[in-house]
């Protein structure tokens, strides 16, 4: 079993904010492939569903923890000690302010970057678990970061934001394939921009 975890604050007022793209990004996921309608469940709300992998498909656990963000951990260690996963298929999606917009980065283990979430997560489960950066960008001055990641996103924003929820959605089933570089890969290939081909001049050429 694979658990996808989306990290957040919930309430409405908090839907659109920077720090809230980890609740939008497993949205997406669960929306892509018809998981079940949400329900509560592990101090969360819960969606289920599969993922296609090369193994058959994956029975998928999303979570969104309903708690605040610094108390994140016990969600995430009631699901695990539920259906007893283990922490190679645990992936953690979040906010990184020191990422720029629009990138995503994936690694196993390492250190917390004084993310409240992921602090509260390790001191519940340990630290052996997949964290999934989502880039949300830095102001610029260290005065401006908490309205930055506690402020919504720009409508800017959405050049870049729409793309990269869709491509994390379409990239998913590389994560219940354990292959995280192709779940990076397929999200550049599909954030990246493609350049129009130059049409060649009219008339001869040196081969004529």
């Amino acid at each position: 079993m694979l658990l996808i975890v989306g990290l957040g604050t919930p309430g409405e007022t908090y839907q659109k904010h920077r720090h809230n793209i980890g609740f939008m990004a497993v949205d997406a996921i669960a929306d892509a492939y018809g998981f079940a309608a949400p329900r509560a469940r592990f101090r969360g709300i819960v969606r289920e569903g599969m993922l296609r992998s090369k193994g058959g498909p994956e029975k998928t656990l999303i979570l969104k923890p309903t708690t605040y963000m610094n108390e994140s951990g016990n969600a995430v260690r009631e699901a695990v000690a539920f259906h007893k996963i283990p922490l190679e298929r645990v992936f953690v999606i979040y906010d990184e302010l020191d990422l720029a917009a629009g990138k995503v980065r994936v690694k196993r283990g390492g250190g917390n970057a004084g993310h409240n979430g992921l602090r509260s997560i390790s001191s519940h489960i340990g630290n052996d678990y997949w964290r999934v950066r989502l880039g949300i960008g830095h102001p610029g001055e260290k005065e401006r970061v908490t309205g930055h990641v506690l402020g919504n996103f720009a409508k800017a924003d959405k050049t870049w934001l729409d793309p990269l929820l869709d491509a994390i959605a379409h990239a998913a089933p590389f994560l219940a394939d354990g292959d995280e570089a192709g779940f990076m890969n397929k999200i550049a290939v599909l954030t990246t921009p493609q350049r129009e081909a130059t049409p060649k001049p009219a008339g001869k050429t040196k081969d004529d």
